[in-house]
């Protein structure tokens, strides 16, 4: 909210007043609550898979191919949940005894909760992908989006 609107809340005896200087866009990004016209649609926060496996730098890939038992993926995080990169199918089959940091796929591509449904399908037809995660702005796990969650979402019910 704007300073003017904290100042004038406090006028009316409104005692917890915040102003949240990184602004709306920020504030969405994070996946927090919003409110208007445009907030209707799906946002694929809503969506996004958090049970998607995880696992660490210092783990061994065997690991990791264990935690991710039904995925094609693992994800791996910090002890904040920070994103560091992601193993697919094709570093999970390989040497169950490297670690996980030396075999990762560094500065994978991720989006912010607020985006639309059908922006991210069309950018993931436009590049091919089946899945792609979720973080906040500073980085931290949200989930995963599939490509078959994002067509239903997309698909007008009747």
């Amino acid at each position: 909210m704007s300073p003017r609107a904290a100042w004038r809340l406090e006028s009316l005896g409104f005692t917890e007043v915040y102003e949240y200087s990184a602004g709306k866009a920020d504030w969405g990004a994070f996946g927090l609550p919003l409110e208007g016209k445009g907030t209707k649609s799906v946002r694929i926060k809503d969506i996004a898979r958090t049970d998607v496996p995880t696992c660490g730098l210092a783990d061994k890939v065997g690991m990791a191919r264990q935690r991710a038992a039904g995925w094609d993926t693992c994800i791996v995080v910090n002890q904040e949940r920070v994103v560091l990169g992601r193993l697919f199918k094709e570093q999970l089959d390989g040497d169950p005894g490297a670690n996980v940091g030396d075999v990762m796929r560094p500065g994978t591509s991720t989006f912010r909760p607020n985006v639309n449904v059908t922006e991210m399908l069309e950018y993931m037809d436009r590049r091919h992908h089946e899945t792609s995660l979720v973080t906040t702005p500073d980085g931290r796990l949200v989930g995963l989006v599939l490509r078959e969650d994002l067509e239903r979402a997309a698909t007008p019910r009747s």
